[in-house]
């Protein structure tokens, strides 16, 4: 699965949208079609590396692919020979950190798909909003109010009913899929903390070209020669569908804002399953999808509950964060 999937982060001061603070406006139909195409993209992604690892490729190596095409390609659409803000770090450790978190996030759910269906996979990472939310208060002082913790708590309900331990239907697939959302929720996190000081191309750029570097030393060892021209043309294409992915993104939370596009990455389930079903024959089963519903459910009220935040934000400028999550 894919990695989806964090918005452009900008500067805390600069708006999304020309719109006033305080006013809704409708989301423009160009921002969900960018959206709706940017998880079949990421979907296809996750397919890709699923046909590969299936194959007997190296889970490695073709990470080590995915993003080394992406850097290429982030190179090329950010007119890397004109962009400077491409190359700006003001905290380079800090963006090598976050790489390694998004490579961990990719290669967990690589080797996560081999046991696991897409949907079962896509399911347990949709659980990744409400951790990041948990998460938010301790590390970054974005606290919660107990509405959002219940959603919290209902949306792990969810993980309960897909994983079912205890049941035996708990496998190290989804102790890879756990892992990957969590590196995941990291990497958000770390992306919020960063947005303030660093340029939105140069989190684009670092996050893929720390994990190309890091795991350069070796690629000789696993290394894993395509065994066909299929092969070899499906493992190229992960670094398109990742870096156009991420390039759509962009340009929907430029059209939008974020609350406003928050429920269609939601819609990548719909990709997950047709290609799941299409490609490899699966099916998934009622837990999976009533799991599924439980946690999309409970993302969508912390989405709800959030942009609600905001809005008393602007209505009570000279409130405390932390009393207004109470009261939400």
């Amino acid at each position: 699965m894919a990695e989806t999937k964090a918005p452009a982060i900008r500067k805390r001061h600069e708006p999304l949208t020309s719109s006033p603070p305080g006013i809704e406006r409708a989301t423009p139909v160009a921002a969900i079609l960018l959206m709706f195409s940017t998880g079949l993209l990421f979907s296809l992604l996750d397919a890709s590396a699923k046909y590969l690892v299936l194959s007997g490729m190296s889970a490695p190596y073709i990470v080590w692919v995915r993003f080394a095409v992406h850097v290429v390609l982030v190179l090329l659409l950010f007119r890397s020979w004109s962009n400077r803000d491409l190359f700006k770090a003001r905290n380079m450790p800090l963006q090598i950190l976050r790489g390694i978190f998004l490579f961990g996030s990719t290669i967990f759910n690589f080797v996560a798909l081999l046991t696991l269906q897409m949907a079962e996979a896509m399911t347990i990472f949709f659980f990744a909003p409400m951790v990041i939310t948990a998460l938010a208060g301790p590390l970054l002082g974005e606290w919660a109010g107990w509405r959002r913790w219940a959603a919290i708590g209902v949306g792990f309900i969810g993980i309960l009913v897909v994983t079912r331990p205890g049941l035996g239907s708990f496998g190290i697939g989804h102790v890879y899929a756990l892992f990957s959302m969590l590196s995941y929720c990291l990497y958000v996190i770390m992306t919020r903390h960063m947005g303030a000081t660093e340029t939105s191309a140069s989190l684009i750029f670092y996050s893929a070209l720390t994990p190309v570097i890091l795991m350069s030393p070796a690629v000789p060892l696993a290394a894993t020669i395509p065994p066909d021209l299929l092969h070899g043309f499906v493992l190229v294409s992960l670094g398109f569908y990742g870096a156009l992915g991420h390039w759509l993104l962009i340009k929907a939370y430029k059209l939008a804002p974020a609350s406003a596009l928050a429920p269609y990455p939601y819609l990548q389930l719909v990709w997950a399953v047709a290609f799941g079903y299409l490609i490899f024959g699966e099916i998934p089963d009622r837990y999976t999808l009533l799991g599924a519903a439980i946690i999309i459910a409970s993302g969508l009220y912390i989405v709800q509950r959030e942009r609600r935040l905001r809005l008393a934000s602007l209505s009570e400028p000279h409130a405390e964060d932390a009393d207004l999550a109470k009261k939400l």
